[in-house]
């Protein structure tokens, strides 16, 4: 399904993006060619500037110019977007809450794939490019949630990236079976694997990680590990993952998601976990939770990569989340006590530069020859656009216009001119 209504055709490729404000302030007339950033080139204001009247000439008047927004953790498969209104159902603990998920999942009626889908096109038109999904592995629904995610992975090509994590949500030494079905996962186009509390969960550290890094050294594939443990429980196994990681030289290719052990340790605990982290290039996920988030800026301090995810959507654990990666930034910057212009700037860096990172996405940014996966957002700075989460006007995924819904200002007859639109 397209974003354009049937009666709109698509606007055409834009060929220069005239008049831009980057992040760093400049203003600037982005070239664009085969899907990629042609050339980059100081914007010329006055009347002599022509490039505005060449065919494929999008006016953005100033309007800001980012790499396309990346979420780096998110559950496709669970979400109940497209769904009637789930009240949310309060438990306890994390098994009841597992136990509450399967029995929704199996009333909700509508395919996981819809609902998946409903969900990646708001990520695409608030200008997301990129997101890293887990999907559950478990004995009850085995390898189901994949297929209909990669499914949804191969509908939205042309418009999102979308990595799988293949997910233990009912733990890997602790579920019969559990192993074989993530090393099917892997063999079936899971892109990474994953893991949840080795310790809280499993009770078996060594045991699940034994599978996990087993598995990821098999396939060649990523690792992003749940961790919620808290305390000295969760940086004893931040460590042992740190250990393993640069053990197997794994560096870059390993995430912990959550990591709350790391906002409830004192300084010690924390700068002795956080260099191990570092050390081996274990990157850290963090939605901005409200409880126990990791000290961002104290991590960047220590060199350890961290990046922003919206986590759950709309689903069974929340009811909470709008995919909007911008307001997940400000979300982080308030929990983090992010304030000044360069921590907003560090802060919008947690869904663009860190998460394309992290998610191992080589040609992302505002470079030539970097894919032209773009969002212009109405908003003067970098740290505007965090603080306000402002309307975005133009989506681009591999040069072509995804981006946001049709408007007026999308003419049918050629590319829209944003002129107004601020």
């Amino acid at each position: 399904m397209s974003l354009y209504a049937d009666t709109q055709p698509t606007p055409p490729a834009p060929t220069v993006l005239v008049d831009a404000t980057l992040a760093d302030g400049r203003r600037v007339d982005v070239f664009l060619g085969d899907g990629r950033i042609t050339a980059i080139e100081d914007h010329r204001a006055g009347p002599r500037d022509s490039r505005a009247e060449h065919d494929g000439a999008v006016r953005l008047d100033g309007a800001l110019l980012l790499p396309a927004l990346v979420d780096g953790h998110a559950h496709l498969d669970k979400t109940l977007l497209g769904a009637p209104w789930q009240p949310h159902r309060a438990t306890a603990t994390l098994r009841e809450q597992i136990a509450n998920e399967r029995a929704l999942r199996k009333e909700t009626g509508i395919p996981v794939s819809a609902r998946a889908a409903a969900l990646a096109e708001r990520m695409v038109t608030l200008g997301t490019g990129h997101v890293r999904s887990h999907v559950d592995i478990d004995p009850d629904v085995r390898l189901d949630g994949l297929h209909e995610l990669l499914s949804v992975r191969e509908q939205f090509r042309d418009r999102l990236g979308i990595q799988l994590v293949a997910f233990p949500q009912s733990g890997v030494v602790t579920a019969p079976g559990v192993a074989d079905l993530l090393d099917a996962a892997l063999a079936e186009g899971a892109d990474l694997i994953g893991g949840l509390d080795p310790a809280g969960f499993d009770g078996d550290v060594d045991g699940q990680l034994d599978i996990v890094f087993g598995l990821a050294e098999r396939h060649g594939a990523g690792i992003d590990i749940h961790l919620h443990d808290g305390g000295e429980t969760g940086t004893f196994q931040l460590r042992a993952v740190a250990e393993r990681t640069a053990a197997l030289g794994l560096e870059g290719a390993v995430t912990v998601s959550h990591a709350y052990a790391l906002g409830d340790v004192d300084m010690a605990e924390l700068d002795c976990t956080a260099a191990a982290l570092a050390a081996a290039g274990v990157a850290i996920m963090t939605n901005g939770p409200r409880h126990s988030m990791p000290p961002v800026l104290r991590l960047r301090d220590h060199g350890v990569r961290v990046f922003a995810g919206s986590d759950n959507i709309r689903d069974s654990w929340w009811p909470y989340g709008t995919a909007d990666m911008l307001e997940r930034a400000t979300i982080i910057g308030l929990q983090g006590g992010l304030m000044t212009d360069d921590e907003l700037r560090y802060a919008a860096s947690l869904a663009t530069d860190q998460a394309a990172a992290a998610l191992g996405l080589s040609d992302y940014g505002l470079a030539p020859g970097n894919r032209a996966d773009l969002v212009v957002i109405a908003a003067g700075g970098v740290p505007e656009a965090v603080a306000a989460h402002p309307q975005r006007l133009l989506v681009l995924h591999g040069g072509r216009i995804v981006g946001p819904a049709p408007h007026p200002a999308f003419p049918a007859d050629g590319a829209p001119d944003l002129r107004g639109e601020r």
